[in-house]
């Protein structure tokens, strides 16, 4: 699964350096392609003509290596690679990733890089168990990178216990499951909406909804982990995307949204239609603050929004999936179904409001989904997160039915 893989090796300054040196072997012999970054402290525990005889290249430490006006660059080594291993990571190193301390070559190229981050901490006990090495961590992992947990043992203070660098070969199976499971749409472009929608009133006040945008947001995260390529419609929302290869559009009202839809779908080959989008709109905007002591009863007139998705599912061409939602309050089965067979879906998500913990603002949600053929698959109530997974794996098989259809 390492067959032609890219890949930085991120070395700091510990003693556990001189395992870097079997990760090394084990990538080549497995046919990737590494490139060696180390540190200046890192110099001192494994030296670079060490590093560069094992990799077959020169190893990179500094901006400027020469006196001759050249200089690496960060930039273009990040989009290189197709996936950076820091190994081993002191408590130094992850706090500098942590806070975007970009005051050497490896942390500014992880900065820059938009592969998957592997990073495997190595430091004493105390070190690692210490509230603001956990607290590193936990930013690091939200930001999207994968900790490989050091293990328990005698570390060269010799004392015993948790901080020990993982073995090479324990690197090597983690990076192998990954590239081999998980990169299911791997070049697919996935186009998703998610979060509420505003329609001005005046230019003080609004119509939306509750929405928070969490489920759009969690199935852009879930795509973008398979490999996909995704841009995320998105209405007004509090929330940060954190994988490298979710492309943001913010929006306001449903009108920016369809705009951005329809202009982008066609090149996709999936898209999934999330956000809550407000059903009309007033059909005349005030240019300025509507004052009450002027209207004691203010009544607003009404137009329809454009129908984002029955205007995709038109379009829409053999190859490609189309995905809704669909929040009911009654009868929730016969509208999600008549849904979707109105606006031409592959396969519709429902939820209902009736259901404790699913819906608007929570972090949970309880989901059927229904598929063209009236096939139903419920699921139990789980955070969205879990969800978003749920609803990829049943888009992955229909993006391969839809594929066997149509090369056939």
């Amino acid at each position: 699964m390492l067959q032609g893989k890219k890949i930085i090796l991120g070395i700091t300054g510990s003693i556990a350096a001189y395992k870097a040196a079997y990760l090394i072997r084990g990538l080549v012999k497995k046919g990737a392609e590494v490139q060696v970054v180390i540190t200046p402290a890192g110099k001192e525990f494994i030296t670079p003509i060490t590093l560069s005889a094992l990799s077959s290249h020169p190893v990179i430490s500094e901006f400027f290596s020469n006196r001759d006006g050249s200089w690496h660059s960060h930039v273009d080594l990040g989009l290189w690679a197709d996936a950076m291993v820091i190994a081993p990571a002191t408590a130094s190193t992850i706090g500098k990733m942590a806070h975007g301390i970009a005051d050497n070559m490896l942390v500014t190229t992880y900065l820059s890089c938009k592969a998957p981050v592997f990073i495997a901490p190595a430091m004493d006990l105390d070190m690692f168990a210490h509230p603001a090495t956990q607290q590193n961590l936990e930013i690091l992992k939200g930001f999207g990178n994968y900790i490989i947990e050091p293990g328990e043992g005698e570390l060269a203070s010799h004392l015993v216990g948790k901080g020990r660098m993982e073995e090479p070969d324990k690197i090597l199976e983690v990076l192998e499951d990954f590239f081999s499971s998980g990169q299911e749409l791997q070049k697919k472009k996935i186009v998703i909406t998610a979060g509420p929608t505003y329609e001005k009133i005046d230019p003080v006040r609004f119509i939306g909804n509750y929405s928070s945008g969490k489920m759009g947001f969690a199935l852009a995260e879930a795509c973008a982990k398979r490999g996909a390529d995704v841009t995320l419609i998105t209405g007004p929302v509090s929330l940060s995307t954190i994988h490298p290869h979710i492309h943001r559009i913010d929006v306001e009202s449903a009108e920016e949204m369809y705009g951005m839809a329809m202009q982008l779908f066609p090149q996709a080959d999936a898209g999934i239609l999330c956000a809550a989008v407000a059903d009309y709109r007033p059909a005349v905007v005030a240019d300025k603050k509507i004052k009450r002591e002027s209207n004691e009863n203010m009544t607003l007139e009404l137009t329809a929004n454009p129908d984002i998705a029955a205007s995709m599912g038109a379009i829409k061409k053999p190859h490609q999936v189309l995905v809704g939602f669909a929040l009911e309050t009654n009868d929730e089965l016969t509208h999600a179904t008549d849904k979707l067979n109105r606006k031409n879906l592959d396969f519709i998500v429902l939820n209902s409001l009736r259901e404790e913990g699913a819906g608007f603002r929570g972090d949970t949600n309880k989901i059927s989904i229904i598929d063209a053929n009236g096939n139903v698959k419920e699921f139990s109530l789980q955070l969205k997160t879990a969800v978003a997974e749920d609803i990829i794996d049943h888009l992955v098989v229909t993006l391969k039915n839809k594929s066997v259809l149509f090369e056939a």
